[in-house]
């Protein structure tokens, strides 16, 4: 299994597909706060037809090692940034500088517009599905009423899968640090809208109109936030958009990137 080290943390990583009538553009795929790169099944067979598609773990997710002190690092105010240049890192080490699409989602939507804002000329176009705007108030108090379960009560399915990416020890504690708010959302207020104003390229908002976490008018808030921004809503659909109308998700997810290659 290929593995890259990062800033000393031993990285899991795939690359998929081939190059398409000459134009095997790079695409990142940047999973979740719980996830891993196992989340993509049912995305990337139609992906890697098009496009050199680029896995992986996060740091402390999935195959990649978590490192010294990894509740400290999950915690850190410098979460996203750090995030940011683990995948600056990666695509370095693979060679690849521009001409860059970018997926993300939930937090990794949050990842995946902090790069795009940091490398203007790199990304070509970004796509993001329940990624939250910003909250009025502190992470503990927006979240404290949405009756969130513990690892135990969580649905048996979504636990069983949530084990199978990230591994029977460390699935619970990953889901114990989500519950304390940490990582790209933090624990304070968090506001995502002076990143999204330097976002120069093409960008795609992806929102299921039925979350348990973050209202659908944060992907209207999120929309108009972006110089080039684009709006697309799930009926009848909860977070895991992905996992819930993967159809559907796949059709929109792709058909924006092939319209801004």
């Amino acid at each position: 299994m290929p593995r890259v080290s990062i800033t000393g943390i031993n990285t899991y990583y795939e690359v998929h597909g081939h190059e398409v009538h000459g134009q095997g553009k790079p695409l990142v795929l940047v999973h979740h706060g719980l996830g891993s790169t196992k989340m993509w099944e049912k995305l990337l067979p139609a992906a890697a037809a098009s496009y050199r598609v680029i896995l992986y773990d996060r740091r402390g997710f999935g195959r990649s090692d978590p490192g010294e002190n990894f509740r400290d690092y999950y915690l850190s105010e410098q979460y996203i940034q750090n995030s940011v240049t683990e995948l600056s890192a990666l695509l370095e080490y693979l060679h690849i500088k521009d001409g860059i699409y970018l997926v993300g989602q939930c937090e990794g939507g949050v990842v995946a517009f902090s790069y795009a804002a940091q490398n203007p000329g790199a990304v070509k176009a970004v796509a993001v599905s329940s990624t939250l705007c910003y909250s009025k108030a502190k992470m503990t108090e927006y979240l404290a009423g949405k009756m969130i379960p513990s690892f135990e009560e969580i649905d048996r399915e979504f636990r069983e899968t949530f084990v199978s990416w990230n591994g029977e020890t460390h699935a619970p504690k990953l889901f114990s640090l989500f519950m304390e708010f940490g990582g790209a959302y933090g624990s304070g207020v968090f506001d995502l809208r002076e990143t999204l104003r330097e976002v120069r390229c093409p960008s795609l908002v992806l929102y299921p109109d039925r979350s348990r976490l973050f209202e659908v008018e944060q992907g209207a808030l999120m929309y108009r936030s972006l110089p080039a921004g684009e709006l697309a809503v799930l009926p009848d659909c909860g977070h895991n958009t992905y996992a819930e109308q993967p159809e559907e998700y796949q059709r929109i997810m792709l058909s924006f990137l092939a319209r801004h290659r």
